[in-house]
């Protein structure tokens, strides 16, 4: 009767659509605010398990301004350390565009 009820449920459209999560709920969206003047506010994100160049980088660095939704890129490894990393944005987005005021990243452990 177990395997008739699992059956049954997993090919009822609308049983899969009800389905109850059985996970934690997560915490309010807070949405971001919305910037006044472009390279005021960031979205930064990895793109990672690229193939290596032949300088040995392996992972790209994505800085987008949430304004104009221009774009640098980095390219890196995968092994860089904070100091290099902070390095690179100093002298790729703070020389260009100043200091931001506002930085939208995922929960990266390099962060």
């Amino acid at each position: 009767m177990k395997q008739e009820v699992a059956d049954y449920v997993a090919k009822c459209p609308t049983c899969r659509h009800v389905k109850a999560e059985h996970q934690r709920p997560v915490g309010l969206l807070q949405p971001s605010k919305i910037p006044e003047w472009k390279w005021d506010s960031v979205f930064m994100d990895f793109v990672v398990g690229l193939p290596p160049t032949q300088r040995k980088n392996n992972v790209i660095w994505v800085i987008m301004d949430q304004f104009t939704k221009t774009a640098h890129f980095i390219a890196m490894r995968n092994t860089w350390t904070l100091y290099q990393l902070a390095r690179a944005y100093l002298d790729e987005i703070v020389l260009l565009h100043g200091v931001l005021s506002f930085i939208v990243l995922d929960q990266d452990t390099r962060f």
